[in-house]
């Protein structure tokens, strides 16, 4: 069997066996397969998509790549949790609904990933947090989930490691946004990691991979499809990301954002979706009703508890929580800054999320090809939520970069994605 002719199968529109898969998926794992084969049969299952059943093989190769976590051998089956994202502009739920899940008493094992094209990684964003490491051996996160409830982990290599392969090199082949590809690698990863329970946020919109709703139900159909033929409990919700979620886009400024849901401090639409995510791992994980589930991650964040969680959380992964303990939040200076001011009286509205995304990656927070270094500080801060009234001269946003260069193209791509919306 040679590569050449899978991939030259494929761009013909014909469907892989089980063992051509499966060749593939081994050559992948063990570096046989080079780069830019592997390039060239993403792009060509990116253009002519797979079956149902390709993608069902192909996520369960991955996922059988490596080591697979069994968390009921491990002692940390019941109740466990796992909730993901397809990726959105300023999304930073994970930072909110972790902790705020197990507040609740469910078991959060949470894998996660780095940043993928202009949507931040949940990884990058809590490695933001000085000392904070995702990076956990399989001993190492169980004891954290059976201590505190809740651990967030990095993909290690020995974990679905054929995914960690093809997940670098789709971000820089202009492959994220296929269906099957997305569905198995965000499916393969949770089969792995043995979470009993499965909570998605599938994104739709300018600052989604998915662009329209329609996209984003198909996706959501074939992982729960997935999710429930190897014996997962699924839940899925469906958001709009053509604005971007919250006032933050960028690393530390999201763990900020994030801090003050948390503390009570913020509301409106990341609260809102994040009480309705908590509220479905804790109706899956622990069997509640969907009002007493809402009540309970709704208690969760207002009195609290969820806070605690997220102070322990940090600190448990080595990160200082030093700062939030004494009431404030992370000081990261950037070295470069600008001020959007608007140009009379009048509403605000929010810039388009896919050109805010692209801006985000501009200035040095996102990774524009593989091996980029993501820095801490760069990104962007709206000052206003959509329709709120502005004043002329009024600072309705910021943005921060690690140099004049990375400064200028992130403003032209702000100014771009302002201009979208007006």
């Amino acid at each position: 069997m040679k590569t050449f002719d899978l991939i030259e199968k494929k761009k013909n529109g014909g469907e892989l066996t089980e063992g051509e898969l499966a060749f593939f998926v081994r050559g992948a794992t063990s570096g046989e397969i080079p780069d830019y084969q592997l390039s060239a049969m993403l792009m060509a299952i990116c253009l002519r998509g797979m079956t149902d059943g390709e993608t069902a093989v192909l996520t369960r190769e991955m996922a059988n790549s490596g080591e697979t976590m069994d968390l009921d051998s491990l002692g940390i089956g019941d109740g466990s949790c796992d909730k993901h994202s397809t990726g959105g502009v300023g999304d930073k739920t994970t930072l909110i609904v972790a902790p705020a899940a197990a507040a609740c008493g469910v078991r959060v094992v949470k894998m996660s990933g780095r940043g993928l094209g202009a949507t931040g990684g949940t990884a990058d964003k809590l490695e933001s947090i000085p000392g904070f490491s995702c990076s956990l051996t399989t001993g190492r996160f169980v004891s954290l989930v059976k201590e505190n409830g809740v651990a967030v982990a990095c993909q290690g290599d020995e974990l679905a490691p054929a995914d960690k392969r093809l997940y670098a090199l789709r971000d820089v082949t202009a492959t994220v946004d296929s269906i099957p590809l997305i569905a198995s690698s965000v499916m393969c990863k949770k089969l792995a990691s043995g979470a009993h329970s499965i909570v998605l946020d599938v994104k739709y919109g300018s600052g989604a991979f998915m662009k329209t709703a329609d996209e984003a139900e198909a996706l959501a159909h074939l992982m729960v499809k997935i999710g429930e033929a190897h014996g997962r409990r699924m839940s899925v919700t469906a958001t709009d990301m053509n604005r971007p979620l919250g006032f933050a886009v960028g690393n530390i400024l999201e763990v900020n954002e994030a801090v003050r849901v948390l503390r009570g401090e913020e509301s409106g639409e990341l609260f809102d979706l994040s009480v309705r995510l908590t509220a479905e791992m804790v109706r899956l994980a622990l069997g509640k009703d969907g009002d007493s589930s809402e009540k309970a991650a709704r208690e969760a964040i207002l009195t609290g508890a969820a806070y605690e969680k997220f102070l322990t959380l940090v600190e448990a992964q080595g990160g200082d929580a030093t700062p939030l303990k004494a009431g404030g939040y992370y000081l990261v200076p950037a070295a470069e800054r600008y001020e959007f001011r608007a140009e009379k009286d009048g509403y605000f509205t929010s810039p388009d999320a896919g050109l805010t995304g692209k801006a985000s990656v501009a200035l040095g927070a996102g990774r524009a090809k593989k091996g980029d270094a993501v820095d801490p500080a760069a990104g962007i801060l709206l000052h206003k939520k959509d329709g709120e009234r502005v004043r002329a001269g009024e600072v309705t946003a910021e943005i921060f970069a690690p140099d004049k260069e990375k400064l200028r193209d992130g403003a032209e791509l702000m100014k771009k994605a302002f201009a979208a919306v007006s």
